[in-house]
Order: C-alpha cells, then structure tokens, then sequence
C-alpha cells in the first residue's frame, strides 16, 4: 500500500531488478553523503564515514569523495547530483527519523522518481512499541518505517528507521541511518553482507586488542602482512591509546571465513603477543584483567600517588569486581604514604617520591595492609611541572606479589590526564602479563 506520494518531478528510467545488487559490491566506487546540520555546527563529529569507508574497503568497495550536506531538501538534491557524476554507489546517512527535519528519504525517493510504501516489520515493530508505551502512533514516527518502492530494505536491528538499496543500471542508492548505534548494526547485519560477491558469500569480522605499541610501530611490525592482505583484509586503527585491528574474511560458510581469521590471527600474534590483551569489538582492558583475577581467585589493591584513584576507579567500572577488590589507597602526600602503607620516610628521604624504591615500598605496603594476593602502586609526574629533577610523564609502576616485589619506569607522553590515563592502562597490561606468565 502506498502511503507517501513523493510528487516527483521526473521519472528518471534508472530503476531495475534489485537482485543485480548481489553482484554490485565488487569493484565499485562509493561516495558517502552525512546528512545533518550539527555535523555542519561541529556539534558532532560524523565517525559514520570513517566507520563505513573502513567496511567498504574490506569488501573491495572504495570511496573516493565524502559530503556532508544539511537538513535542506534543495542542497541535499544537489548533492545527490554531484555524486551521480563520479560515484556509482551513493549512501546516504542520517535523516529517516521522524522529525520534520529528516528527509532524506523523501529527498532521494522525489529524485528518483519514486514513491515511498510501507515496511511490514518496520510498521509492526512501531505499532508493538506504541502498544508496550501505551500511546497512539502519530503519522511522523510511522514515516519511519517507509521507504522507496522497489528498494530492498536493510533491518533496523535496534532502532525503527528502515534503511533501504535501490539499484539501477547506472547507480545505487543506499539508506543508511544517522545515530551511530543503529548505524554500525546495519552496516554489519545488512549492508556489507548484501555488498560481498555472490548470494552465498559470509563476511565475518574480529577486533584484535593491542596495548603498549604506537599504531606506526604495530603497523611496521606486521607490514608483510598489511601489504599482502587480500582476503581476509587488515584494519588497524587506534582509539583511547590503544590500537586495534579489525580482521575481516569472506568465504562459502561462516567456518570457512573464521578458519581463515584464525590462521591470519596466528600469523599477526606471533609478532605481536606481548601487546595483545584480548578479541572483541567492546572488551576493554579493564575488563580482560578482573577476568583474569576473578577466574584465577586472585584479590588486588593498589596505593596510588599520581593517579589519584583513578586505577581503582578503573577497576570498580567493572562488573564482579568486589570479588577481588577489597578496597585500596590514595596517597599523595609523603606523611600520608608512611600513615596510609607504612612507606618509611628515611626512603622518600633517601631516593625521592619518584624512584623504583618508594613505588616497590608503596606496593609492599598496600599489600601487607589489606592481606591482599596483588598490589599495584603509582608514583610519579603527572606534570605539567617537573618534580624531583624529573619531567613530567615519567613515572614508577610497582608490583608486589607474594613472591616478591619489583618496579618499572615509564616515560609517557600527553598532558597531565593522558598521563594518568596511560599509566593506568600500563599498570593494567603488568597485571595481565603478571597473570598470563604463571
């Protein structure tokens, strides 16, 4: 039934059988349009591009040109036109909703001479959701489960806005929509599936976890491999001081493609091991360490100088963790690491707060204090001033263990909380190393 007629001003003659899409996705250049006025604003950042161009890439799809236009029918029009002329694939992000600024669909349907009909399941999901929050669906929230007749439309896996392909001889139009969440679901479930050679084609895809390599280091390391990539393909890219590589393979069966990521995976980690912490698109280092204490039965404290509870709180953002935490320390003046964890003072005296002996003496002591299996211990220069002749970013991990004591310096760069923020996440990957080792 069609609800929307679009009114358009031409029929432009391009629209054909949407199963050639299955034999689009190779060899094609895409150009990517962000429809929004706050990404204009600098309100937003539009990471949906970088997302998608990364996704693209890996299914033999490039983009060679982005856009990002705002919410004005007339401009968005004109950008569409644009692209036509030097992009085969065009995909459009953002703007299906249900305010009176998302027209996106509407926008491309009148431009291709279309009309917009309703998506069965999109229109059930809406009414269920009306039904569950005990209100009466207005039209504007309905316009989110239309989109152009003909199309071949993409699941709105946790959100309402149907996506959408439409394919013809010369080009193809893809709906995508704007709110990240919603996005990177239907871009991984729908869309890069749909785009890969052949019906029978699986694309699988695995995030590798590195801490403690630059990404140009991390990249240099496994060069052979990055240049020699075809299928499966490589994907580093770093975030929150760490890099990550998303391996992606495409094969007959969802086995044979993860055969295939195992054995890529093998290779890289016979060169990166000592910066590997864990597999997953949202695990964190935090996470993978408690892990590692809470199945090992392990219990953990930690006296802190420069980063001022900031380890601790790491540890509590995680879930389960009271199981191996009883608590811990925060001890920034001299007196209060000798009143707190028993660091005598003839030691600060003698090699400084900064120094191998007062962080081994800081751990010891947090560990004696609360009968703990582990300790972690911070002293340093979180900066910007130096402190003890030392700059700022160097900075002492202690480590204390019922076998025994020892201490690592470190000189990490960025301003006062990257340092902070660094030295946790060192401190984390000692941990691991610690745990994995025994």
């Amino acid at each position: 039934m069609k609800l929307f007629d679009c009114q358009p001003k031409k029929f432009r003659g391009i629209f054909v059988n949407w199963r050639n899409l299955l034999m689009w996705g190779q060899n094609m250049d895409a150009e990517l349009i962000a429809v929004g006025t706050e990404m204009l604003l600098g309100e937003i950042v539009n990471t949906n591009a970088a997302y998608l161009a990364r996704g693209l890439s890996q299914v033999g799809v490039t983009s060679h040109y982005q856009q990002i236009v705002g919410d004005n029918p007339e401009r968005l029009d004109a950008a569409i036109t644009v692209a036509e002329q030097r992009s085969q694939m065009i995909i459009l992000m953002g703007g299906l909703g249900p305010t009176k600024d998302d027209l996106t669909k509407q926008v491309l349907a009148k431009h291709l001479g279309l009309q917009l009909v309703e998506d069965a399941a999109h229109r059930q999901k809406l009414d269920d959701l009306a039904k569950q929050r005990q209100k009466v669906m207005t039209p504007n929230n309905l316009a989110q489960a239309l989109y152009p007749e003909g199309a071949v439309t993409l699941t709105n896996h946790v959100g309402l806005a149907v996506g959408a392909i439409v394919s013809g001889e010369a080009h193809q139009y893809v709906l995508l929509p704007g709110p990240p969440r919603e996005f990177t679901v239907m871009v991984d479930r729908e869309l890069l599936p749909r785009l890969m050679q052949g019906e029978k084609q699986h694309l699988v895809s695995r995030t590798l976890r590195f801490f403690g390599l630059g990404e140009s280091a991390l990249v240099t390391a496994i060069g052979d491999i990055i240049d020699g990539q075809d299928n499966p393909t490589v994907a580093p890219y770093i975030k929150d001081y760490e890099v990550t590589l998303r391996l992606t393979a495409s094969a007959v069966s969802e086995a044979a493609a993860n055969t295939m990521l195992d054995q890529l995976q093998a290779r890289i980690l016979a060169v990166l091991a000592p910066y590997y912490y864990a597999t997953g698109a949202n695990v964190t280092l935090a996470q993978t360490v408690v892990q590692e204490l809470i199945a090992r039965k392990i219990s953990i404290t930690a006296a802190e100088s420069l980063t001022a509870g900031l380890f601790q709180a790491t540890l509590g953002s995680v879930a389960g963790v009271s199981a191996v935490f009883p608590g811990g320390f925060v001890t920034y003046a001299p007196t209060v690491k000798h009143q707190l964890v028993g660091v005598n003072a003839a030691t600060i005296a003698d090699y400084g707060v900064v120094s191998r002996e007062t962080a081994c003496a800081m751990a010891e002591g947090a560990r004696s204090a609360l009968g703990t299996e582990m300790a972690v211990s911070f002293t340093g220069v979180a900066g910007p001033d130096s402190l003890e002749g030392h700059p700022a970013g160097t900075v002492w991990i202690g480590l204390a263990t019922a076998t025994g004591v020892r201490a690592e310096e470190f000189h990490l760069g960025g301003h006062r909380n990257e340092v902070r923020i660094r030295c946790v996440k060192t401190a984390l990957m000692m941990l691991l190393h610690e745990l994995r080792s025994n």
